[in-house]
């Protein structure tokens, strides 16, 4: 691999967020810019929610091609840019700003294309229009996920969350589609739910290291079913372990990550990455 070069006319991108120490992506794109020994340089970027708009605003000032953003600054980031694609519209909020050659401010939403490639990396498998799919949460990663899908072709989205109203918020806004149909399931009654799913995902952050694991249990869930855990600290969550022990078919949420910043690359510094066992290894190292 060759070592990336920093010179005074490196190329600069990175990610914006408050707190951002825990962040990854500094991690990931460092190593595709050293991968393809390009002059530039992705920063941890900790700016508070003051200071965040003036803070955006400067970036073409800086000689930034641009940066992702995370929380809590999402949404925010949607008011700012010049202009954002339907994703982002759709989700209210963005993940990947680009600086175009005008100095104006393009925004992107890229969960809903890394969940999607994910899948089909760990689930080639899969075709999505065979079934039902059945999504745990309501909240922002889960909005990302249920538009894909639907795109996607699901015929059915189920959604399961333990609070009703937010299930029914997320599908009010996904009804504006005109895809698939979209079911709400009594949180108390998520395990029978489970009996028609092609697929099941989980986007709470039950299972994350430091929280209880998903109360779900499997025992109605289709051995064809796959089954796709977001949280990736650890890679092989409660739930995709009891998935795996019965014989279904599973993917991390690793491949979630490391797919949804592959378009803000490429658009900050040219190539298009790839994500392989080599960089799912360097950033495991980092879990």
């Amino acid at each position: 691999m060759m070592a990336s070069l920093i010179s005074g006319k490196a190329r600069l991108a990175g990610v914006a967020g408050w707190p951002i120490g825990h962040s990854r992506s500094p991690r990931l794109h460092n190593f595709w810019l050293r991968r393809h020994g390009i002059d530039g340089a992705y920063l941890p970027l900790a700016i508070a929610p003051e200071n965040f708009a003036a803070a955006i605003r400067a970036l073409p000032k800086l000689g930034f091609a641009g940066c992702n953003v995370t929380l809590p600054h999402k949404e925010a980031a949607l008011a700012i840019v010049d202009r954002a694609d339907p994703a982002a519209r759709r989700m209210g909020g963005l993940n990947t700003i680009v600086v175009a050659e005008d100095g104006s401010l393009d925004g992107f939403s890229t969960d809903g294309f890394g969940f999607l490639q994910a899948l089909a990396d760990g689930a080639p498998d899969l075709d999505l229009s065979a079934g039902p799919a059945v999504l745990i949460g309501a909240g922002g990663s889960a909005k990302a996920v249920a538009f894909a899908l639907l795109d996607a072709g699901v015929p059915e989205l189920i959604i399961l969350n333990r609070t009703e109203a937010r299930a029914g918020a997320l599908a009010n806004t996904l009804a504006e589609t005109e895809r698939g149909a979209v079911t709400i399931g009594p949180w108390k009654e998520r395990a029978a739910w489970l009996a028609s799913a092609n697929l099941l995902v989980n986007c709470t952050t039950q299972g994350m290291q430091g929280q209880p694991a998903l109360d779900l249990t499997l025992d109605d869930l289709p051995a064809a079913a796959v089954v796709m855990d977001a949280v990736y600290t650890p890679l092989h969550t409660p739930l995709l372990a009891a998935a795996q022990t019965r014989g279904n078919a599973i993917v991390d949420g690793l491949g979630m990550l490391l797919h949804q910043a592959r378009p803000g690359f490429a658009a900050w510094f040219g190539p298009e990455p790839v994500v392989d066992g080599e960089v799912r290894d360097h950033v495991m190292s980092d879990l």
